[in-house]
Parts: structure tokens; sequence; C-alpha cells
């Protein structure tokens, strides 16, 4: 009876954070300028940023979602599932957040087409790939204390990446912030659709 109600304890926080999280993808595109420019929200948090980073600290800040980084990273929980025999954990460590970019790339850019230089902008991208690396790292781990850490440690991340972003122009706030909500959303719904597989494999 226990493991029923936290199971749907379980099921319902899912479907909240995925629900508010796709919700907000959605949203945030509202705020744009005509044309996919900064709106109103992209310039005032822009404005102050700039005024205390400098483009040195910028490329610092922004170290984090570098792709190099970010593949470290998801090697580095693969191999931590994996030292463990975990196998399954980490072979959906490997494929979610991959799927995720790819979703993000060839669906959701496309979706809301805002031109940055000569890209894409929203979602990020860079930034995608690193909550999603993240997320899907929190999901498969059994314990709430090392997810409540990696939340936080994703959210610092975030803080220092936006500032990066805008400072030396790869992206607007919101492209960050519609980034890390797309990531988040699709990570937990890849990895509770990785679950299922694995149940029905097992049948």
């Amino acid at each position: 009876m226990i493991d029923r109600v936290s199971e749907r304890r379980a099921t319902a926080v899912r479907v909240t954070t995925i629900g508010s999280c796709a919700a907000l993808t959605a949203a945030i595109p509202v705020t744009f300028a005509p044309g996919g420019g900064a709106g109103g929200l992209d310039t005032a948090i822009a404005a102050p940023v700039r005024r205390q980073v400098s483009p040195g600290l910028a490329e610092f800040l922004v170290a984090p979602s570098n792709g190099p980084v970010v593949l470290i990273l998801l090697f580095a929980a693969c191999a931590w599932f994996a030292v463990r025999g975990h196998w399954w954990r980490a072979a959906t460590m490997l494929v979610v957040p991959e799927i995720a970019v790819a979703v993000n790339t060839w669906v959701l850019k496309p979706l809301w087409e805002r031109p940055l230089h000569d890209y894409l902008a929203y979602p990020s991208g860079h930034t995608v790939h690193l909550v999603a690396v993240a997320t899907t790292f929190a999901c498969l781990l059994a314990s709430v204390r090392p997810r409540i850490a990696i939340a936080a440690l994703t959210a610092v991340a975030l803080a220092s990446i936006t500032a990066g972003m805008i400072v030396l122009g790869y992206h607007h706030a919101t492209d960050v912030f519609g980034g890390a909500a797309a990531a988040v959303a699709l990570s937990i719904g890849l990895c509770r659709l990785a679950v299922l597989l694995r149940v029905r494999a097992g049948r």
C-alpha cells in the first residue's frame, strides 16, 4: 500500500514538473520582440549583467556549457553507473541527453525559429545538453539528497552561463531559461519512458 502511494506521488511530481517546464518553454517566446529580438525581459536582465561582467570573465562563466565539458560530465555519469554494474542506467544516461539535444535541434528550434547571428537561438542547445545531463543523472539516482545537490549545482551553473552568454552575445537570457525548462521536461519524460520499456522487455 505504501509503495503504491509513493509511486502515485512520484508520478504526480513527474507529471507536474514535465507539464510546468513544457508550459514555460512554450510561454517564453511570448516575451520576444518582433522577429525574435530581445524583449523586455531580456533587456532588463542584460543591462545590469553587461555593466558588471567583463568579456574575459564571461568566457570563464560559459565554460560549464562548453561541449567538451558537458561530454566529460556525461561520460563520468555513465561511468558512475557502469562501475557499479548498473548497465541499464549507464545506457540510459548515455542516450537520454543526446535524444533531448536532437529533439531541441530538429523540432524545438525550427518550431520557434528565433534567429541570432547565423543560427537559431531558442532554446539554447548548449543549455539543453548540460541540463539534460544533470537531470538524467538525478533521475537515475536512488537517493534524494544527491538529487538536491545536483539541482543546486545546476542552478548555480545556469546563473553563470546566462551571464556569460549575454555578455558574449551568444544567447539572450530567455534562450537559456527556455533551454533549461525544455531539457528538464524532455529528460524526465525520456527517463520514464526508458523505465517503462525496461519493464515491458522484462515481462
